[in-house]
Formats: structure tokens, C-alpha cells, sequence
């Protein structure tokens, strides 16, 4: 066996390396970076996920720290190395996840609640009051939603009987899932540093984006006390030194997996942005030093923050259904056997033949956000075949990305120069194709598709001198493939103009039940 660990890693010549822990959703992983952003070795496993009711979502925080465990270890006898040829830790992860945790223990109060989860639906509302989903808007760069941690903070608190009181005695400590890997790595009750940073913290709805620290207004509106708050620090410097079967190693990033992704991507400059196709989609443009107030329905964010450079902001948009069009073709539909398979039967025909399909199954997201609408195919007649069809589900993923992108260009007044693109919807050619004609701008796929877990790997080398500056990130960024428009303008806005009257027959479908 060893034998071929040494070889995998020698073939990299000796190191140093950077191991970076991608705690997702479904699974926690690591990968091993070298010097050029190459992939060395990868370890990989699921969690359980918790569903106690409908709209409910729960992790297990001591399950997936057990994990997050296994997988460093994984892949680092994967790789044939041991810990003194790691230079540093970074951590990327879900965003919005909330746990929390008993201080002098560790051990969680209650299940981590997951960004998907919808409980705190009506105290959202409750707390919109007169003002509605902007309450908080200007400070915090979010609408009021039952995605962010704020309000699911605010339920445990409410819903675990004697956690308030423990809270206010500094007995509990909150995090997202970063914090709660960091604390653990370095130390956990015996002195584990209690941290997040500034990417992780802009999704909490608790930190003000023009000062970049806690608002103590917010959070006495929440009813949430501080002492619960981990410290901000930014998303690239040594937070501290992993204790145990790590000892020594520094743990020297975090970043949310979207903007871990941007920074994988490279994205440093003013206009630069990156869309990642999984299931749904998540874009993300950077907007330089200053937060943009979106009135287009996209999100402020902050993009990133290395050491103690200024912060870097970032607008985000996204889409509910994309990839999961194509599972649906397969799975509910019938009219293709394997999602590869669509890029065939679509391809088979010139153009969508009149059809046009907005899959808005549980209503359309950025820009519009309305629960109230449906999906539809708009355009039928017999001419239409199920290839037509195929081709009308890739340009909707094509469509819903140029929205974003125009309302990104309207908020920021920042014209796109490319779309860096990664995700499983990527391998598909035609669909790369067709959203650089709609767009009409280049679209680049990268040699390393593991933006997420590259993004926390850079941020971690640059905080420890494996990488001297962002320059240098650049230039191990390869394409592996690029698309150029090809469509001429008038096809390009009589076809967007057919879509957006596809899309207004999606509204109202829904009579909201007061």
C-alpha cells in the first residue's frame, strides 16, 4: 500500500503541501493542494440528514466533527504524507448552519439547524413587522429571511428549555459551521479558539457590513446575546494551532463556500464573477471595496478579506432550479436516461423550436422573488419535439443567468467582463455554449473544479507565505476551456424578449390564502 502513497505524493515533488476541509451539506471532505493548486489527494464522507417535520433540517455537529476528523486523515494518508509536510488548514463550509454549543463541554445543545431549514418562516415575518423583509437591509446587506442564522439563533434560544439563561451567563457559544470546526481543531473546551470570519459573518444577518463587526442594535432586536458571538476575524490569517493528532498545524482560513469559490475562481478584480451550476446555481460578482445596496433583488455579501487588507464585497444571486431541471427530464418526465444524455437530444435540433420553459417550481428567486409563481412551457405547438423541449430546459439555465448578470450590471454599475464557471452543469458543452451567446460575454471553465476547496487552500497559503500574493494565485489559475458568443444581437434580444413574456406567465399562478 505505502508504496503507492509515496509515489502519489513524490509525483508532486515532496511538498509542502496545503490540506483544505470542505464541511458541506450532505458530506465533509478534504482535499491536498501543492504548490501549482493541483489536486494531491481527496477524502470524502456523508452525514445523516435529519428531517423531524415538514420544511425541518438537521445535522449532527459531534457526527460531522468526527468526520471532518476522519476525512484530514483520509486524505492525507491518501496522499502518502504526514502532518510535517502540511504548511496550514483551511476551512470552507455550508453557509447559514447554525449550532450551538455548551462552552466548558462541547457538546451541542440541540441539532445544528441547516440554511435549508424553514422553521423560522413566521418569526421572520413577526419580525418584518411594518417595515417588511428590508428591516435590516441597510446594515446587514440581507432581506428578512428564514435562510440566514440571526432568527434560527433566536428559535433555539426560545425552543430549549433554560438556553437563554445559560446564554446570558456566557455559558453557550453559537457558530456557524466553521466556527465549530476551528474551535474544535484548536483545542475544543480546553481552550479552542472561538472564531468565524468576515464571509461567514455577513450571512448571520448580525454583522454590520460598514463597520464589519456585530450590531448590537440587531441583535437586541433579535433578542440574541452577544456574549453567544464569536470574534470576526478575516478570512485568511492564523486563527491558531490544531491540537491533538494535528498538533502544531496552523489553521489559517475560512471562507463560506461561495465566496471560498470566488477566491478558488480568482476573482480579485472590480466586475469579475463566477457562477457555480449544481443543482441550483449561485453567482457571485465582485464589487470591490465598497458594499452595493442591491434594489434588484440580489444579495450584499462580503466576497473575502485577506489578513488585514481592506474587505472585499461581493453581490450574489441565485437560482432555485437549474441542474435539478435536468434530474427532473430524467426522473419525474422520462425523456432522457442519464443527465448526459441531454446535451444529445438537444443538440439534435438548430434552436428550441418556440418553446420556452421557466421552472419555477417553488417560485422564481433573484431577481424577482415571488412564492407566488409556477413553472410553465410557454410556446407549444406540434411542431415541438421532446429535443425541442431539451433545448428549452438548457437555455432556461442559460436565461436565469443572464437576469442575474443584468441585475448585477444595474446594482453596480460594473459591466461583466467573463463568467467564471464550475460545478457538475459545466461538462455540459452546449449549455457552456448557450449562456455565453446569451450573455454575450466569454465563459471559462478551470483545469481544477474544486473551486470551493482551492479558494480555502489559497486563502490558508497566502496567510502562511506558501503563496506571496494574490498575483501568484492568478497564475496557477489554467482554463481548461473557454466559449465565445455566437449569437447576433437581434436573435440574442428577441429570444430574451420571448423569455421574460414566458416568465410573466409564471406570476399569479398561486392565490396567496390570507
Amino acid at each position: 500500500m505505502s508504496d503507492t502513497h509515496e509515489t502519489h505524493a513524490s509525483a508532486h515533488g515532496g511538498g509542502p503541501f496545503i490540506a483544505a476541509i470542505d464541511q458541506g451539506t450532505t458530506s465533509s471532505r478534504c482535499i491536498v493542494f501543492d504548490k501549482d493548486g493541483r489536486i494531491v489527494a481527496v477524502d470524502q464522507k456523508e452525514h445523516e440528514q435529519i428531517l423531524p417535520k415538514p420544511g425541518w433540517v438537521e445535522h449532527d455537529a459531534a457526527e460531522i466533527w468526527t468526520n471532518v476528523q476522519q476525512v484530514v486523515s483520509g486524505a492525507m494518508e491518501k496522499a502518502g504524507i504526514t502532518k510535517q509536510d502540511v504548511l496550514a488548514l483551511g476551512i470552507t463550509n455550508q453557509r447559514e448552519t447554525t449550532l450551538l454549543w455548551e462552552k466548558a463541554t462541547g457538546k451541542p445543545v440541540h441539532n445544528a439547524i441547516v440554511w435549508q431549514d424553514t422553521r423560522t418562516d413566521a418569526l421572520c415575518k413577526e419580525l418584518g413587522r411594518n417595515v417588511g423583509q428590508d428591516r435590516f437591509r441597510r446594515e446587514t446587506g440581507l432581506p428578512l429571511a428564514s435562510y440566514f442564522a440571526g432568527p434560527k439563533i433566536r428559535w433555539l434560544l426560545d425552543n430549549v428549555d433554560g438556553l437563554r439563561e445559560r446564554a446570558e451567563k456566557g455559558e453557550i457559544l453559537f457558530g456557524t459551521m466553521d466556527s465549530w470546526v476551528i474551535w474544535n481543531l484548536t483545542g475544543g473546551p480546553n481552550g479552542g479558539r472561538h472564531v468565524t470570519d468576515v464571509t461567514n459573518a455577513s450571512r448571520t444577518m448580525l454583522m454590520n457590513l460598514h463597520t464589519m463587526s456585530w450590531d448590537e442594535k440587531i441583535c437586541s432586536s433579535l433578542g440574541i446575546p452577544m456574549a453567544l458571538l464569536p470574534e470576526i476575524r478575516s478570512s485568511a490569517e492564523v486563527y491558531g494551532e490544531a491540537t491533538g493528532d494535528l498538533a502544531g498545524l496552523p489553521v489559517a482560513s475560512a471562507l463560506g463556500d461561495q465566496q471560498a469559490a470566488l477566491f478558488g475562481q480568482t476573482c480579485f478584480e472590480e466586475g469579475e464573477a463566477k457562477s457555480t451550476y449544481g443543482t441550483g446555481t449561485f453567482l457571485l460578482m465582485n464589487t470591490g471595496h465598497e458594499p452595493v445596496n442591491s434594489y434588484n433583488g440580489l444579495l450584499t455579501t462580503v466576497g473575502y478579506r485577506i489578513g488585514d487588507q481592506e474587505p472585499v464585497f461581493a453581490l450574489e444571486g441565485s437560482i432555485a432550479v437549474t441542474g435539478s431541471l435536468v434530474q427532473w427530464m430524467r426522473d419525474q418526465m422520462g425523456l432522457i436516461n442519464s443527465a448526459a444524455e441531454i446535451e444529445t437530444l438537444a443538440s439534435s435540433v438548430e434552436d428550441n423550436g418556440g418553446a420556452y420553459f421557466v421552472p419555477a417550481f417553488s417560485g422564481l428567486f433573484a431577481p424577482y422573488w415571488r412564492s407566488d409563481a409556477r413553472g410553465v412551457i410557454a410556446g407549444l405547438t406540434r411542431y415541438v419535439t421532446k429535443a425541442h423541449l431539451a433545448r428549452a430546459v438548457l437555455e432556461a439555465t442559460a436565461w436565469q443567468t443572464r437576469e442575474i448578470v443584468d441585475a448585477m450590471q444595474k446594482d453596480s454599475e460594473v459591466e461583466l467582463s467573463s463568467l467564471k464557471v464550475d460545478g457538475g452543469m459545466t461538462a455540459n458543452n452546449l449549455l457552456m455554449q448557450t449562456i455565453s451567446d446569451v450573455l454575450d460575454a466569454p465563459v471559462v471553465r478551470p483545469m481544477v473544479a474544486e473551486t470551493t476547496c482551492l479558494g480555502a487552500a489559497y486563502a490558508a497559503g497566502l496567510a502562511v507565505g506558501f503563496w506571496s500574493d494574490t498575483d501568484e494565485l492568478r497564475a496557477n489559475w489554467k482554463r481548461a476551456a473557454e466559449w465565445t458568443p455566437r449569437m447576433d444581437a437581434d436573435t440574442r434580444e428577441r429570444e430574451y424578449r420571448n423569455w421574460l413574456k414566458a416568465v410573466e406567465r409564471t406570476m399569479g399562478w398561486i392565490e396567496e390564502e390570507n
